[in-house]
């Protein structure tokens, strides 16, 4: 019974510690994601450079994992070469062992004291990065509280039958050991919480020191499978190269590592640190050797992974996502921008549309409506893919800005949702009627449908502008857009009636037609406004309610 009780008193200090790592990353994330991934972005122009930031990065965020998709982010959009992504990844590496230092050293007493200081923090509300630092401070307090708490429960349990022979297992399978800490690691998706869950066995005599650091060696190894695993599933091959060159390193370092174990160890112990120090240090020293080791290769390397993983974008299936990763949904500051670009190549679809709508004006070409009509059932595809992506991100993870910047990305591929339906349903119809009754436009109503083709595609690019740079003046500027054409339909209405009262046959033929292509662009271009410049003016203050005039 006394067994039963220990092993959920362990668990339950374990889940303690994973908690408190969880609210360190969210709570970082949403104070400074932005920030981070920027600084991030702009360190990347050389390998020692890409390196520091990722040192530094992960060392905030305590998750080499989020740096990774960050970084991957860049590299599969093509923004950043894949060597410096590979040195941020090296960094990261190193990275994520600084708190593993910290914590190694007795400083449980100011747990409560940051629990404290963090629960004032975050009852800040009206301070979101006051209110979300509250929440670091308190996973700080929650990890040392756990760390303090599991080493009372191995000091009292330490020398029972049950947990020595658990032990002794262990320590006669040291490459089990290892894969064992790979899989546990991979599971918790934290290298930190195992690694100082393993630090605690160690400072309390449970592991010796050969045993500990062939641990550390599987939880070094467990912490790259996550992103290789967990990838998604139907993505180009290039856009793993990053997780995958990751996990190869650390496959290297570790083979490397287990080899010549016994004379590392021996090495680390003779400083005459305890065993918990010993494994703070080994797993800081394994993480520093490692990126010695590769940092000068990462070129060859590199090219390696280039020609083994070559991009191969099936063109087939353009409805196919080729952004939305789902394991970046654990970094939601890298799974907005992923779904953000995910609507970017929907707007090249629209644009697409627009393009040969406006083409079949002049043309007799039945094939092309249907190519149309398959462009919109991509588009739609596209749609419901980033919506049921960005609706599965947990709203708990986002901050203030987060959630405003959904909601702008699932507003702004809606309204360019509905855009293609108004092409599919309205336009393409009419036009297939044109071929049927055999209709043809006149050179003037030509003219003046092209021209309004070609402001829609124009305000298209505009907003997908705006979309991205989220500025006011563009916004204000593409209202007024909707005003000239709104004043364009009414003055091609106008026109179209004075053509029919001169008796113009061809303007008669295609009255019908012509008025309802007018009304259907500005529909359209209603929908991009809509979409894109009424949430910015209305966060900035600027929107009116109404149009009616308030004077009588």
């Amino acid at each position: 019974m006394s067994v039963i009780i220990a092993l959920i008193a362990l668990a339950g200090h374990i889940a303690l510690l994973l908690w408190g790592t969880r609210m360190v990353q969210t709570g970082i994330q949403r104070a400074f994601g932005p920030s981070l991934r920027s600084f991030l972005g702009h360190a990347l122009s050389n390998r020692l450079k890409a390196f520091l930031a990722g040192m530094g990065v992960t060392a905030v965020l305590q998750s080499s994992t989020a740096t990774g998709l960050m970084a991957t982010g860049f590299t599969a959009g093509g923004l950043v070469d894949l060597v410096p992504a590979l040195a941020v990844m090296l960094g990261a590496n190193v990275g994520s062992t600084l708190i593993v230092q910290v914590l190694s050293f007795n400083v449980a007493a100011v747990s409560p004291a940051l629990i404290l200081i963090g629960v004032l923090m975050f009852r800040q509300v009206q301070n979101p990065q006051v209110h979300d630092l509250g929440r670091v401070f308190i996973g700080i307090g929650f990890m040392l509280l756990a760390l303090h708490q599991l080493l009372d429960v191995l000091e009292q349990y330490a020398h029972t039958p049950a947990f020595e022979t658990i032990l002794h297992a262990i320590s006669k399978a040291p490459l089990l050991s290892l894969l064992l800490a790979a899989v546990l690691t991979w599971a918790a998706h934290s290298s930190v919480a195992v690694v100082l869950l393993i630090m605690s066995l160690a400072s309390q005599g449970l592991l010796d020191p050969y045993q500990a650091c062939a641990l550390t060696l599987g939880a070094n190894l467990g912490t790259a499978i996550n992103p290789v695993v967990e990838g998604q599933s139907g993505a180009d091959l290039s856009a793993r190269r990053l997780p995958i060159g990751n996990l190869l390193t650390r496959v290297i370092g570790v083979a490397l590592a287990f080899l010549f174990l016994e004379q590392i160890t021996t090495l680390m112990t003779s400083s005459g640190s305890n065993d918990g120090r010993v494994v703070a240090n080994f797993h800081t020293v394994f993480n520093l050797v490692v990126a010695a080791l590769f940092m000068p290769f990462l070129t060859p390397f590199a090219n390696a992974l280039v020609r083994f993983m070559p991009q191969r974008i099936d063109e087939s299936d353009p409805g196919q996502p080729r952004y939305l990763d789902p394991s970046a949904k654990e970094t939601p500051i890298v799974a907005l921008q992923a779904a953000a670009r995910e609507v970017l190549r929907i707007v090249d679809i629209l644009d697409e549309m627009l393009a040969g709508t406006k083409a079949s004006l002049s043309t007799n070409d039945r094939r092309a409506l249907s190519v149309l009509r398959k462009q919109d059932t991509v588009l739609d595809r596209l749609n419901t893919a980033v919506k049921i992506y960005l609706t599965s991100i947990d709203p708990d993870e986002l901050s203030d800005a987060d959630k405003r910047r959904l909601e702008e990305i699932l507003i702004f591929s809606t309204g360019l949702e509905h855009a293609g339906d108004v092409l599919d349903q309205n336009v393409l119809p009419h036009l297939a009627k044109r071929l049927r009754r055999g209709m043809t436009f006149s050179k003037t109503s030509k003219s003046e449908l092209n021209a309004l083709f070609d402001r829609l595609a124009t305000n298209l690019q505009i907003a997908a502008a705006l979309f991205m740079s989220q500025d006011g003046r563009m916004a204000r500027m593409l209202v007024e857009e909707k005003i000239a054409f709104r004043k364009a339909e009414r003055e091609g209405t106008k026109a179209h009636f004075d053509r029919l009262r001169q008796g113009d046959v061809t303007a008669t033929e295609t009255s019908s037609l012509h008025l309802d292509l007018l009304r259907d662009l500005k529909q359209i271009n209603s929908h991009l406004v809509a979409a894109t410049a009424y949430p910015v003016l209305e966060q900035q203050g600027d929107l009116l309610q109404s149009r009616i005039s308030t004077s009588h």
